[in-house]
């Protein structure tokens, strides 16, 4: 091997970086936007979740001193850090808050909590007990894991502090993903990623490709509108997202078992859009890359905010508040909870539509904008 011209291959290539200036800001600034996304996202605990509390218990009459309630001592202890407390009277009402996905759970404090287990500390023959009754949504495990470990921690405390021993059990009764394990709470998240990831990529690295071989330039001479072309494009993609959306499900199905509650179809209808979405914001991209090297840089930009913020891997809970509005500027982030909700809790049109008409949105918007930077760029 000969070292000079190994030496001059290289020389050249600084050449080239030196001489493109997006390459060089690309190699100092991706590898900080990775650190602080992968940082900022996963450094936070689950906080901000809402509960609401029904507490039926009057409290207790200790005999020889004052009115005791220890339901009331353990919603104090609870970390409000974690949870967002509403109250209401009755249990129905408040577990429709659960149903209609505006609370993550309702914590049930019965009749005579208090009395029950103040009677069983300091009587442990009459083996009285009671119990805490939680009535989840524990499709999201990350958050039915902090609900449950901030309730335990609030009736240890309260038991500690009040210096008896009482049998206080915390019951879970869910109302949606029964037995749910992470991997139920992940396919549908990377059902959806995965659409927008190899949707975004391969009709960004198309439209560069056909840009620098004239191809595009050939077609947009034709009687054929650029709204036709970004049309034609997010109709194949549409069907293509379905498709690769179908695989993906069924793998979840008979390798991992996941269980699929709602309309496979409807979630079908979800993915298609996100990938109408991506694939007009593929083209967008292309505008601004001249060839497929300067097209491969937006890569760690298409990837990261989506991978960390959109709640595919971790719920938007566990991110810093302050970060959290930027997960809602990511069109990912509503297919993900749109297809959580129909298979993991049979959600139907009338409860997803909001995220839906989010993503119809997002690509009417990047539609248009798609088809008037192929113009810019023909005129």
């Amino acid at each position: 091997m000969n070292f000079r011209r190994t030496f001059a291959v290289t020389k050249r290539v600084f050449r080239d970086i030196k001489n493109d200036k997006r390459t060089i800001a690309l190699m100092l600034l991706a590898p900080i936007f990775a650190m602080f996304v992968f940082g900022l996202a996963f450094s936070g605990d689950v906080e901000d979740v809402n509960v609401v509390v029904v507490n039926h218990d009057t409290g207790f009459h200790v005999p020889g001193g004052e009115n005791l309630s220890l339901s009331q001592e353990i919603i104090n202890n609870l970390d409000t850090k974690v949870l967002n407390i509403k109250y209401m009277p009755d249990d129905a009402s408040a577990v429709g808050e659960v149903e209609n996905g505006k609370a993550y759970a309702v914590i049930i404090f019965p009749e005579n909590f208090t009395k029950t287990a103040y009677t069983g500390a300091t009587n442990p023959s009459s083996n009285q007990s009671t119990q805490i009754v939680i009535r989840a949504d524990e499709s999201v495990v990350n958050i039915k894991n902090a609900i449950f470990s901030t309730v335990g921690d609030a009736a240890t405390k309260t038991m500690e502090d009040q210096g008896i021993n009482p049998a206080v059990k915390v019951n879970s009764d869910p109302v949606y993903g029964e037995g749910a394990e992470f991997i139920d709470f992940f396919v549908p998240g990377i059902m959806a990623f995965v659409v927008y990831l190899l949707t975004t990529l391969l009709t960004l690295l198309a439209f560069v490709g056909e840009r620098t071989s004239g191809t595009l330039e050939r077609i947009l001479t034709t009687p054929v509108k650029e709204s036709e072309i970004v049309c034609g494009y997010a109709l194949a993609f549409g069907i293509v997202g379905t498709i690769q959306a179908a695989f993906l499900l069924a793998v979840g199905v008979l390798v991992f078992k996941i269980d699929v509650v709602g309309n496979v179809l409807l979630a079908f209808l979800v993915v298609a859009l996100l990938a109408v979405v991506s694939q007009a914001l593929g083209i967008l991209l292309s505008s601004l890359a001249n060839r497929e090297g300067q097209a491969v840089q937006f890569i760690p930009f298409i990837i990261l905010p989506v991978f960390l913020l959109s709640g595919v891997f971790w719920p938007i809970e566990a991110i810093p508040t302050w970060l959290r509005p930027l997960s809602y500027v990511v069109p990912p982030t509503y297919a993900v909870d749109a297809c959580r909700a129909v298979i993991l809790k049979g959600w139907g049109l009338g409860k997803i539509w909001i995220d839906v008409a989010v993503l119809v949105a997002f690509a009417t918007l990047f539609l248009v904008m798609a088809a008037l930077s192929l113009k810019r760029k023909n005129d």
